[in-house]
């Protein structure tokens, strides 16, 4: 008798990943580490305007796993504020790697190594009490955001 595993419906968390992204694993985890723990609207902005090539997927990903949260919950009927969405766990682990040869001197061959990334990016709602691990950006607060200067 084989077990049947229940998923329980977590309406507060939005997961999205990205498969075989053609970045290396390396380039990757400089931009995820660069949005872990920020409000996901600052880490959408913060990955608009980097001028790494990795931060193009990275964006996507986190997009994407805002909408899987705000679809979910409008599903059940649920209002999300979406300023309360921060990027709760974000990882890069290695995809397959793609071998290639390059011709050399004197009839050898060098091997190229065309590395890819999977990218996963998990978008939680903070609670209402605010949680103390979500990092702002550039030291700027949301009231005093909103007023146009820094905490």
């Amino acid at each position: 008798m084989s077990k049947v595993s229940k998923q329980v419906l977590d309406l507060s968390l939005g997961r999205a990943s990205a498969r075989r992204v053609r970045v290396t694993p390396m380039k990757a985890r400089r931009m995820v580490d660069l949005v872990r723990g920020m409000y996901a609207d600052d880490a959408i902005t913060t990955l608009k305007f980097a001028p790494q090539r990795a931060s193009e997927p990275v964006q996507k990903t986190v997009q994407s796993a805002v909408q899987s949260i705000l679809d979910k919950r409008e599903r059940e009927g649920l209002a999300v504020d979406r300023r309360s969405l921060y990027v709760a766990e974000a990882y890069v682990d290695e995809g397959p790697t793609m071998k290639r040869f390059r011709p050399r001197a004197k009839g050898r061959a060098a091997r190229i190594l065309k590395r890819t990334s999977h990218i996963t990016i998990v978008v939680r709602q903070a609670e209402a009490d605010g949680d103390k691990k979500i990092r702002r950006l550039a030291g700027v607060s949301r009231q005093s955001a909103a007023r146009g200067g820094r905490r």
